[in-house]
């Protein structure tokens, strides 16, 4: 028989967005009992997470910026047909940092690793080894929930760092290189200037199904390397992955098959960016959320998350329509015709775009001027959309 360990708030689910309410609560509330739980080892496993300084308001840049371990003033796109700098500042955050951050700031007893959960409730965690949490209020953080209950299209990457024998000489991002073979549906090559003689290199597709051939990716990876003159040591570390991109869907069937009645964040309450899967910016917005209240009861949390992921679902119908197009109106090897014009348009309108946050505005003139696909195609396609 396990023994039952009690506290305040149990976050289960140690990645990004579990990671961040963690810090943000014990920087709030630093005598509240937080428990962040994870079968892994470390604090969000092995990525980085990159993002525009527009995607995070002022008012809540206190939760992530003691994780940023890289800062450039502007970035670089590519394509075919066009090529632009835009002059907004990026940043870049890699696990380790995370990791280091949050050990820091838990106890060991509230950092709750290498501990599979095989059930949860609003207010109880058990564990494989028989052990049990009771908390006043329960966070389930631990990735997507059932994804068939949603239209989905697929952006899946191999990234690699490359440490380099000679300085690759570039002193900015290159976001989006869509110059490559499009190959899978739209594809794109996206650089990280890391140090002067390290860069993290991502080949990335927005494709039709997720399977992933990770060795042949990687093989694009090098060869793009070479391409560009930059001569590889070694690829010091390596990751993947399949990001969900939403068409449409039932929001909540989906948020029901993580669980009825527990709170949700990240992934598994929908809270990312329907187009580019990215889910930074709704983790720094639900840690805040979270931090800025004081009842943290199961039932409370549960309102509170629940309410919060519906509405953003409600908002992003915009996003959800782009996505029908670029998946069901454009030919696959056609795709990056609609990235090319949009990379066209003013920078303000851009950064607004990857927050999640779009005026009517932005959305009409995103929309008028002449049509990166087929109108007969565009129309059949947004008819069938749910």
């Amino acid at each position: 028989m396990g023994s039952t360990i009690t506290c305040d708030v149990a976050i289960v689910g140690g990645g990004l967005a579990g990671g961040l309410i963690a810090l943000a609560l014990k920087a709030r509330h630093p005598a509240l009992d937080v428990r962040l739980i994870d079968a892994a080892r470390v604090v969000g496993g092995n990525h980085r997470w990159s993002f525009f300084d527009s995607d995070v308001s002022e008012s809540d840049r206190w939760i992530v910026a003691p994780l940023i371990g890289n800062s450039w003033m502007g970035y670089d796109v590519a394509f075919p047909e066009h090529r632009r700098s835009i002059d907004t500042v990026y940043h870049s955050i890699d696990s380790e940092r995370l990791d280091a951050v949050v050990r820091r700031t838990l106890t060991p007893s509230a950092l709750m690793l290498s501990r599979a959960v095989t059930e949860i409730s609003p207010t109880m965690v058990s564990f494989a080894d028989g052990d049990r949490l009771q908390a006043n209020g329960v966070i389930d953080a631990r990735g997507a929930g059932d994804l068939s209950m949603l239209d989905l299209g697929w952006q899946k990457f191999v990234g690699r760092e490359l440490r380099l024998s000679a300085p690759h000489g570039s002193d900015r991002p290159m976001v989006m290189d869509a110059t490559v073979d499009q190959i899978d549906g739209y594809r794109f090559v996206y650089c990280l200037p890391l140090a002067p003689d390290r860069m993290f290199v991502e080949d990335t597709y927005y494709s039709d199904h997720p399977a992933l051939d990770r060795a042949t990716i990687g093989d694009r990876v090098h060869e793009y390397a070479v391409d560009r003159g930059w001569q590889v040591e070694q690829a010091a570390r390596e990751e993947a992955g399949v990001l969900p991109v939403v068409m449409g869907g039932d929001f909540a069937a989906y948020w029901q098959s993580g669980g009825p009645g527990i709170a949700k964040v990240g992934m598994r309450a929908g809270l990312f960016h329907p187009t580019t899967g990215y889910s930074l910016p709704d983790a720094v917005r639900t840690a805040a959320l979270i931090a800025a209240r004081t009842d943290f009861t199961g039932a409370s949390l549960h309102e509170a998350t629940y309410g919060f992921a519906r509405e953003k679902w409600r908002q992003r119908g915009f996003f959800r329509m782009l996505d029908t197009m670029l998946f069901k109106a454009a030919e696959p090897a056609d795709r990056y015709r609609i990235l090319e014009r949009f990379y066209r348009l003013d920078p303000s309108l851009i950064g607004r775009f990857y927050a999640g946050t779009s005026t009517m505005i932005d959305k009409a003139r995103v929309l008028t001027g002449k049509p990166p696909v087929p109108i007969g195609r565009a129309v059949r396609a947004l008819a069938g959309r749910s």
